[in-house]
């Protein structure tokens, strides 16, 4: 049995999953830098207390 069928299927969703994870974080990461009310960043703000 040849196993390339498997093996693209197999890659085409990982494939598939990487890109909705990748525009998933892109738009959290848009709505949380156009809400006002949260910080930069964790780091920023640690920072900010020196």
């Amino acid at each position: 049995m040849d196993s390339f069928p498997l093996i693209a299927v197999l890659a085409l969703v990982t494939f598939g999953a990487v890109i909705v994870f990748a525009l998933r974080s892109k738009s959290k990461t848009e709505d949380r830098l156009e809400d006002p009310t949260t910080s930069p960043s964790a780091l920023a703000e640690s920072n900010a207390d020196k």
